[in-house]
């Protein structure tokens, strides 16, 4: 199995150890070319402006959405959530579609609102989830098929899968549960 790591920008290098830990081929990508002959991919969790304006730069963005359309399992965690997701409530963020929700950057403000929580995740077993959530997102709306895989006690949407896409507001890369990781090889 050999699964790419988006690595223009945020925490890419925390998901290729996980991947690494699980036994899994884990290849940074920076060019269109890398993405050939790939099972899966990651987008990062990191800062989406500056992820978007590179994926644009590189010539991945075009690449990237034919992919995901024509069914490479995508994992895109928190800013890799923002990209992913078909409407965001920032118009500095051009999204690529993948997914049918629309999303809220920054949802709790400001870095030093950035929090932990337990989160249940029932697709991932009955042990609550370690939600690390920096500057987070937070789904504002799903439409059509996305199924809501995390909420917080609050209700709000956190995780969500629609078909073989997957995303969270949150990094399970900073955390020592792999669990977030395998559900992706799964779908892979």
């Amino acid at each position: 199995m050999r699964i790419g790591v988006l690595a223009v920008q945020g925490a890419f290098i925390e998901h290729i150890d996980i991947l690494h830990q699980l036994k899994v081929e884990a290849l940074p990508i920076r060019l269109p070319a890398e993405l050939n002959g790939l099972d899966g991919l990651i987008i990062p969790g990191g800062e989406s402006t500056s992820i978007g304006k590179l994926m644009q730069d590189y010539n991945l963005v075009s690449k990237v959405k034919e992919l995901g359309k024509n069914g490479l399992p995508i994992f895109g965690t928190c800013a890799g959530m923002i990209l992913l997701a078909s409407q965001t409530s920032d118009s500095e963020v051009k999204p690529l579609g993948l997914i049918d929700i629309t999303v809220r950057r920054n949802a709790f403000g400001r870095q030093r609102e950035s929090f932990e929580t337990k989160l249940e995740v029932p697709a991932l077993g009955k042990e609550p989830f370690p939600g690390v959530f920096i500057r987070a997102p937070v789904i504002e709306q799903a439409n059509g098929n996305v199924e809501i895989l995390a909420r917080l006690d609050d209700s709000t949407s956190v995780a969500a899968r629609q078909g073989k896409i997957l995303v969270c507001a949150f990094h399970p890369e900073l955390t020592s549960d792999f669990r977030f990781h395998r559900y992706f090889l799964d779908i892979v």
